[in-house]
């Protein structure tokens, strides 16, 4: 872990010890972490060590010593960012350094995907740092007006910075659909509920299958879709069933619904809309006495799923299948770290397991060696 700020009066330099009990075979582990101040009001998570080799070491107990190190007094300092914007770069790999430059000069972690038809990704850093990569970001060409969703977490969410070059910056593999031509009707998240309730609305979710099973919203469609690629050939087969039907649509941030928008309109749909800035808008800002979200919010880094006002959800990933378990499943006969879950554990052969135990133990011993990994790469 390279950076991990929390507010907090102490020196310079601190040591905490805490004790923790590793998942799986409940062995009880000293946690050596190390502070160092940043600025005058903030401190950085220099190291973790723990006095006992084991494979993985409970998420909620890492926060938990955390907090107990700062006697509750902690900020979650990463900000998190998710962003999207449909613009036309003519030449996206000549924009790739610059970009992967700047974002590792400011410390910012993540990954941000560039093509031709715009840019698209999530990144973490401090507040200051974030809002230059923004600065940054909207110099570019066509770029002015590029909007993103926030939330935070309370360890860092990703691993490294990646700028990649991308046919699509969300791929739904349909050369025709351009959402900068045409896209639905916008609806903001203070009007979703008024018109997902109305009877000849039907909304369809069109996340993947495994991210709809930890959340979605009351009386919405799931195409049981395992990539966005699918969802064309879905709608061609059940297209039928909304005959004289308005369409909703939503997605975790809201860029698949410019897409799948502009592709149903094409498909001759008049009354199409969708939910603007996603499931995560909704999340931030609609009270939980109206909300008609049902479960939690899959997110694609270490927090694995955000709830109400985007806080951290329960949910861990099974880094076998990269699903997202509940803390309970690893309990269950299933389960066996970074190998199995009670989803997957029928889908694999026992060659697949086999390479899968033999990749934990690369990262165990990487981990003895000092390096770096993900928190929560392999379930610690």
């Amino acid at each position: 872990m390279d950076f991990l700020t929390f507010k907090a009066p102490h020196p310079k330099l601190i040591i905490h010890k805490h004790t923790a009990i590793a998942p799986g075979n409940n062995i009880e582990i000293e946690l050596i972490l190390i502070f160092k101040r940043t600025t005058a009001d903030y401190f950085c998570l220099l190291s973790l060590k723990a006095t006992k080799c084991v494979y993985s070491i409970s998420m909620n107990d890492l926060r938990s010593c955390i907090h107990k190190s700062f006697q509750g007094n902690v900020s979650a300092m990463f900000t998190v960012v998710s962003l999207y914007h449909f613009t036309r770069f003519d030449d996206p790999a000549a924009m790739r350094n610059p970009l992967q430059s700047k974002c590792d000069a400011l410390g910012i972690y993540g990954s941000l995907l560039i093509a031709r038809e715009g840019i698209n990704g999530s990144i973490s850093g401090p507040r200051d740092e974030i809002d230059a990569i923004l600065t940054y970001l909207r110099q570019l060409p066509g770029c002015s007006d590029l909007e993103h969703n926030e939330s935070s977490a309370s360890l860092p969410p990703f691993p490294r910075m990646k700028v990649k070059l991308k046919k699509e910056i969300v791929t739904m593999g349909e050369p025709d659909v351009d959402p900068k031509a045409r896209v639905g009707h916008y609806v903001e998240a203070k009007d979703w509920n008024e018109l997902i309730s109305a009877p000849d609305v039907a909304v369809i979710d069109t996340r993947n299958d495994y991210e709809v099973g930890i959340g979605t919203f009351e009386g919405a469609i799931n195409p049981e879709t395992k990539s966005f690629r699918d969802f064309p050939k879905w709608w061609k087969e059940n297209k039928d069933r909304f005959r004289y039907k308005r369409i909703a649509m939503f997605c975790t941030g809201g860029i698949r619904c410019e897409k799948s928008t502009n592709y149903l309109l094409s498909q001759g749909i008049e009354d199409v809309y969708h939910l603007k800035g996603g499931i995560l808008k909704y999340l931030e800002e609609v009270p939980e006495p109206q909300s008609t979200w049902s479960g939690e919010c899959f997110v694609f880094d270490a927090r694995v799923s955000v709830g109400q006002d985007l806080k951290e959800g329960p949910h861990q990933l099974c880094y076998a299948c990269r699903r997202p378990i509940l803390p309970a499943d690893q309990n269950r006969p299933e389960y066996e770290h970074g190998v199995a879950c009670h989803q997957c554990d029928h889908e694999t052969k026992q060659e697949d397991k086999d390479r899968f135990r033999e990749r934990q133990k690369q990262i165990l011993l990487s981990r003895q060696r000092g390096e770096q990994h993900m928190v929560g790469y392999d379930g610690s």
